[in-house]
């Protein structure tokens, strides 16, 4: 089997991974026929979901043989022997791991692709409990206090209880590598699988036709017994209703969007020209404004296609004129109105209103708005209910005032300085909870942020949902910050829990 294939079916059993259809998944990577260390390794970790103990061991024998060096493969392995019972050979393969790391505080995976750092604190807290159960309980004591000098950070404590249940001579929960994460094919790698069209599709640059999207070879004509003695007429002869043709003597570089470029040799048919020197012009199927000075007009004449004697000499234009023209002023009382020029004052009656809530947004309105229409319009932006929110003012004299349905939203609308208007936004008395017991989630694995939009948190901190970006990905605040974070790293409170 090539690479290519190889990397086609990985990453069609991660996406099954990732969707939960896990025996899809496992069926998919045992069928890729060279498996690497990697995929080894994916095979042990759906297999110990499974609790399928001793076919989790054999995949992780592959992946040990095939990257000798792999210390997770040793610290899943070790905690295969441990569920089965064998501690030995369990707190071997703990100590193997342990030397892999080769001095390390630990080793991220990110960059070969799985989400997960192995700690050697972690690897010494289950070679502690490998010793308990073996009831060496001194060697224990000793590995543990190891791993409390080697520890990084504060998430760690369940090396203190470690200690504390090794001190009254009980076992404890081993350190597991989560269930969520696999190794993931490099994302360039699976770009390349793409086809790619490198030619593209060829389109019609210039054409003294108009409408004219013609860019292939043309087909085979069907053959006739009487042959025209006179060629058919040109379908040069239909552009010539729209305007005069023009040929272009110099470049022109627009410098307004109703101006149209053009460079020397293409040929534009003109619509009009006014007296301030400034022609509308067609080419190219789009209608723009080019200094009439800047062109030629170009004779194009019946006669001159249907000459059986070929080209005349009187007909070869003048060369180009030696110095390029200047820019024509325009007036500014007969300039041509852009199609844009709605938009333009639309755009230039808006107010931006920035609204202070647990965190703040802005938000474009037309002033004048009524209450409903505001407080509908902030209420859709927030995610949250109209009825759940009330939104207040800050008024020079008197302070912040409540806007409800009988404030005068001229009063509201009055304090817009230099385009902008500042509201405040607070929950109803008793809305908070009610709200935050329906959106609020527990963090099942830790999540730590790769890109600056990201939520990061720890295994077991409450998130509050604000939206879902879509079924993989939410949007949610944690410890005062926004971001978003995968949807299968969390789960919902249920009243139980609350």
């Amino acid at each position: 089997m090539s690479f290519v294939n190889t990397l086609k079916q990985w990453d069609e059993a991660v996406a099954c991974f990732e969707r939960g259809d896990s025996a899809a998944s496992l069926g998919t990577f045992l069928d890729i026929q060279e498996k690497n260390s990697k995929i080894f390794f994916n095979v042990g970790c759906l297999h110990l979901i499974n609790k399928n103990l001793d076919a989790a061991e054999k995949a992780f024998d592959g992946s040990i043989g095939k990257d000798g060096h792999l210390a997770v493969a040793f610290f899943q392995r070790a905690l295969t022997f441990y569920k089965k019972e064998r501690y030995e050979e369990s707190l071997a393969d703990f100590q193997h791991a342990f030397r892999e790391l080769r001095g390390n505080q630990l080793i991220d995976y990110k960059p070969l692709g799985l989400r997960y750092k192995l700690y050697a604190c972690e690897v010494l807290h289950n070679m502690a409990l490998a010793h308990a159960q073996l009831g060496q309980w001194e060697k224990a004591k000793e590995t543990i206090l190891t791993a409390l000098n080697l520890r990084t950070e504060a998430k760690l404590s369940h090396i203190d209880r470690g200690l504390e249940c090794i001190l009254k001579q009980k076992v404890f929960e081993p350190v597991e590598v989560p269930a969520k994460v696999v190794f993931k094919p490099n994302k360039n790698y699976v770009a390349e699988l793409e086809k790619k069209d490198y030619l593209g599709k060829a389109k019609v640059v210039s054409s003294i036709v108009f409408q004219d999207d013609f860019s292939g070879f043309a087909p085979l004509q069907p053959q006739v017994e009487e042959v025209p003695t006179r060629p058919k007429v040109p379908e040069v002869l239909r552009a010539l209703e729209e305007g005069e043709p023009h040929t272009v003597l110099f470049e022109f570089v627009p410098e307004t969007s109703d101006e149209l470029a053009v460079v020397p040799g293409n040929i534009v048919f003109v619509l009009n020209s006014g007296e301030d020197n400034w022609a509308s012009v067609i080419f190219n199927e789009r209608r723009g404004l080019v200094p009439y000075n800047f062109l030629e007009r170009l004779e194009i004449t019946l006669s001159s296609k249907q000459d059986q004697d070929g080209t005349d000499k009187d007909d070869i234009p003048a060369p180009p004129r030696p110095e390029p023209l200047k820019r024509p002023k325009r007036k500014s009382g007969e300039d041509l109105l852009c199609k844009n020029t709605e938009w333009k004052l639309y755009k230039s009656s808006l107010c931006v209103v920035k609204v202070h809530f647990t965190y703040t947004i802005t938000m474009c309105m037309v002033p004048g708005l009524p209450y409903t229409t505001t407080l509908e319009k902030i209420s859709n932006k927030l995610g949250l209910p109209a009825m759940a929110i009330t939104l207040s003012y800050a008024h020079l004299d008197s302070g912040k005032i409540v806007i409800d349905e009988d404030t005068r939203m001229e009063d509201v609308w009055s304090c817009v300085r230099n385009g902008r208007l500042t509201l405040w936004c607070d929950l109803k008395e008793g809305m908070s909870e009610q709200l935050q017991s329906q959106n609020q989630l527990m963090a099942l694995h830790s999540y730590e942020s790769s890109t600056p939009e990201d939520l990061e948190f720890h295994q077991g901190d409450t998130i509050l949902l604000l939206s879902k970006v879509n079924e993989d990905w939410f949007e949610g605040q944690c410890n005062g910050k926004i971001g978003i974070f995968p949807a299968s790293f969390v789960e919902e409170v249920s009243m139980k829990d609350k």
